[in-house]
């Protein structure tokens, strides 16, 4: 048996056994997504759960992102831990963003792992 049929295999008695298991961090965009899942690093769930809905009221776009200050990033998420670095990473992945993927999320996990602050766990 491969790997990934031992993947799919696992993923299929997850599902069997949890159902109903869902992101546990709020999110309605998948840029929302991207950018809740790079805070979570180092913070609870719960804590980025309170400060995204400010912090996507004021920077609701990549663009908005992209053209932020890092200081006015580093207000929004503070509360926040290691929220200096994590604002920095912020604004350069909405640069990069809008500059190589029109704005637009990526879909492929190599183009995921070349955004700032963005790997795999």
């Amino acid at each position: 048996m491969t790997k990934k049929e031992r993947a799919a295999l696992a993923v299929e008695a997850l599902e069997k056994y949890y159902p109903e298991v869902g992101c546990s961090l709020n999110h309605s965009t998948p840029l929302e997504m991207l950018l809740a899942t790079q805070m979570s690093a180092q913070c609870t769930d719960a804590r980025v759960n309170l400060i995204t809905p400010e912090l996507f009221k004021c920077l609701p776009t990549p663009e908005s992102f992209a053209n932020a200050t890092i200081e006015q990033v580093e207000e929004l998420i503070k509360s926040c831990g290691l929220y200096h670095s994590k604002a920095k990473d912020l604004v350069a992945l909405g640069k990069v963003l809008v500059e190589k993927f029109d704005s637009n999320v990526p879909s492929t996990m190599e183009e995921l792992t070349s955004l700032p602050g963005i790997g795999r766990k």
